[in-house]
């Protein structure tokens, strides 16, 4: 489909095709987050922004790659590459003579709102830390192998060569070193690597579109932008409310107050990374209602999915785990599988084409968990502890999906 096409369908419809593809299935597959979030009733308005916003982007990030796109080094307004990369390390001031769209763009990520509180961000992040293995479970079996269910996203991600094929572990990494770089104490400080990965990332997220709608690959009547509000607002919602719901289903208790200082953690990571402030929670409840009206606004699977799973789950099964690596690896790609027949149950795991086997691990993993929080977490020392063997894991595993190789995230695709 050209470009034009594609505009000739965007005037005669508010919404992509792909906005509410699969009705049947999204409310067969949404009935426990309907139950878990208290939904009675469904809200036509939100579903209608919902797909409105598949249309909408990142206007901020958006003004700041035209500026990069601009030919010529001679031309006065263009921002290059090293400006910006000067500007995220050292700040906006440390770049003389700045083009106008480099200051524009990073008074707003620069700009802290009254309602963040950095004591609630770091007890949040605390509280990520200590979940250790179990929030990389989580993050990669019930929100990423999760998501691949839906159309739109997952074939943005085969279409970038993102998660598929020789690649898959590597950019595995690269979303889990940003996500570790978010929970380093101070890490989303103005100085931290959080922050500075988080920008990054908006500045990526913003090239990639602005490439793909002026290349004409991207079929937007079918799909939506790229990387739109509405997909963005809804993959926050699984670093959030999913991550607390499935460490909770894994034998982590997570008290009233320790679930908000993770949402506030979320929140401001949100909105650094362009996501529209009505659309940053500060409870549970608000996200998880949010996160169902997304669901029933999905198309069914499509072949990208079925890809990215068997990417993923055919990754573990190569990694290197140092001593009896070959057996290590075998046991964790066992236990992957036992894990994601947990959390997305028989029909997603033939839908995805993966091995469906019975949820073995789940008790141990469970019982696991419950000591480690009830036992081990109720001391300051044990709490330090968790803390610290946490961070280790983290850290082991990156470097297991870097293979030796430098640890970073994706380099801005100029």
């Amino acid at each position: 489909m050209t470009p034009l096409h594609a505009q000739d369908e965007r005037e005669t419809s508010p919404y992509p095709r792909r906005f509410r593809g699969a009705p049947e299935r999204s409310l067969r597959m949404g009935r426990v987050l309907r139950r878990v979030a208290g939904v009675d009733q469904v809200d036509e308005e939100l579903l209608d922004l919902i797909g409105r916003r598949m249309y909408a982007r990142d206007e901020v990030g958006a003004a700041l790659v035209r500026a990069m796109r601009k030919d010529g080094a001679a031309d006065a307004g263009r921002v290059t590459m090293a400006q910006f990369k000067k500007a995220l390390d050292d700040g906006v001031r440390s770049v003389p003579d700045a083009p106008p769209a480099l200051p524009r763009f990073f008074a707003v990520v620069d700009e802290v709102p009254d309602w963040v509180d950095f004591d609630l961000l770091e007890r949040g992040a605390g509280v990520v830390r200590r979940m250790g293995r179990t929030a990389t479970d989580v993050l990669l079996q019930l929100s990423l192998i999760g998501g691949y269910r839906y159309g739109g996203p997952a074939d943005l991600l085969v279409a970038t060569g993102g998660l598929s094929g020789a690649h898959a572990m590597r950019r595995l990494g690269e979303t889990e070193t940003w996500t570790r770089a978010v929970v380093e104490p101070g890490g989303m400080r103005r100085d931290g690597e959080g922050f500075r990965l988080t920008v990054h990332v908006r500045a990526m997220h913003a090239l990639i579109n602005d490439r793909f709608e002026t290349n004409g690959r991207w079929d937007t009547a079918r799909w939506g932008l790229p990387i739109n509000q509405s997909d963005q607002a809804g993959t926050l919602g699984l670093f959030n409310s999913t991550l607390l719901l499935g460490a909770r289903l894994l034998g982590r208790p997570v008290s009233a107050a320790d679930s908000r200082a993770v949402m506030h953690l979320w929140k401001y990571v949100g909105l650094l990374l362009g996501v529209h402030e009505d659309w940053l929670f500060d409870t549970e409840r608000e996200q998880n209602v949010f996160n169902y009206h997304v669901l029933l606004a999905q198309d069914g699977q499509t072949p990208a999915g079925a890809a990215l799973s068997a990417a993923i789950v055919d990754g573990e099964r190569h990694l290197d785990h140092g001593r009896l690596t070959s057996l290590r690896a075998r046991y964790a790609h066992a236990r992957l599988l036992s894990m994601l027949r947990y959390f997305l149950g028989k029909r997603s795991l033939e839908d995805l084409r993966l091995p469906v086997t019975l949820p073995w691990v789940v008790p141990a993993v469970v019982a696991k968990n419950l000591a480690a929080s009830l036992v081990v977490g109720s001391s300051e020392y044990g709490r330090r502890y968790l803390d610290r063997t946490g961070m280790e894991f983290r850290r082991k595993r990156a470097r297991m999906l870097f293979e030796g190789a430098r640890e970073q995230v994706g380099a801005l695709p100029l």
